[in-house]
């Protein structure tokens, strides 16, 4: 039994420094079920889902996301990672702001390559393991899940906050079919801090941890698929054409965070010098710019609609 546990903890290690080696910020790993923390979390989802605070998000309703063995069969943990997204280079744009995390190469695939070379490794040193790559899209609760496995907190404008590295990390996971040993879960170390609460200019954070999606900046300027804005989001963009950091730039853990010095985080040149001629810009030219990167979620229609929304102010 000793042999085993011994094992175990060995592969765990070894799994976890893979992880970082591949580029990883952090890495951590949890058990599948998880503890009594992720049924509080799905009990918040539904109730999330219940005040309609997810909009026009309806991916979110998916019923695979209150159960993650239903996205691998014989599922027994999950590797968590965050990829620090932070770049020295980040400098807001004096007229037109795009949240920071859009701002480098796209980082769902920059994460899902990563993951691959670990798959890659696992089915070498632990070929009876199977495994599954999720990143953002798929139908999980992320969050609830780093917070498992002690990637970090859910803070409460909620996004999850890691001690070193805030909340400037995008998340990937790979749940697998193997036990490995799972991390200290973590704790909230908001305190009584609200700066997050305070500051967002439309009242989106409607009580701690809880994110009205049809209150928020970055909701409408990603996945807002209307014509115009709600008159009480236009009055507050402030600049915010693609994303919004406002509740992130207050946060305390975000003040010290470590560079990462990557090309993946470096902010695209056409980013760094957007400007009122991109109103101008064709199909082709949108198309060309974003391409490799996550913002081209944002269609090149409501790109000018969102700068139009600025420049008439």
């Amino acid at each position: 039994m000793n042999e085993i546990i011994q094992k175990e903890e060995e592969l765990s290690y070894k799994l976890k420094k893979k992880a970082i080696f591949e580029g990883f910020a952090v890495s951590k790993i949890a058990s599948i079920p998880g503890s009594s923390r992720l049924r509080l979390r799905t009990k918040a989802l539904e109730r999330w889902l219940a005040n309609n605070y997810h909009s026009e998000m309806k991916w979110m309703e998916a019923d695979r996301r209150k159960n993650i063995e239903s996205l691998l069969k014989g599922a027994k943990s999950v590797l968590t990672v965050g990829f620090n997204y932070l770049s020295e280079e980040h400098k807001q744009n004096a007229r037109f702001k795009i949240g920071k995390f859009g701002q480098g190469e796209d980082y769902h695939k920059v994460i899902f390559k990563k993951l691959k070379k670990i798959g890659k490794w696992i089915d070498h040193e632990i070929p009876d393991c199977k495994w599954k790559i999720c990143v953002d899209t798929s139908p999980l609760l992320e969050k609830a899940w780093a917070e498992e496995a002690g990637l970090g907190w859910i803070g409460k404008n909620a996004n999850l906050i890691n001690k070193k590295y805030g909340s400037w990390l995008t998340l990937g996971f790979m749940i697998l079919t193997k036990d490995f040993k799972p991390d200290k879960s973590s704790e909230s170390l908001c305190g009584k801090c609200e700066k997050c609460i305070d500051k967002c200019p439309t009242n989106a954070i409607t009580e701690p941890f809880v994110v009205n999606s049809d209150l928020c900046i970055a909701y409408h300027t990603i996945e807002n698929r209307n014509q115009n804005f709600p008159k009480h989001i236009e009055k507050n963009l402030n600049g915010w054409i693609a994303g919004c950091d406002i509740c992130q730039d207050i946060c305390p853990w975000n003040k010290k965070v470590p560079f990462n010095q990557s090309i993946e985080a470096a902010p695209k040149e056409w980013i760094k010098n957007l400007n009122i001629e991109s109103l101008h810009w064709d199909e082709k030219k949108w198309e060309e710019n974003l391409r490799g990167s996550t913002l081209k979620r944002i269609k090149p229609w409501m790109w000018k609609r969102n700068i139009k929304a600025i420049v008439k102010k």
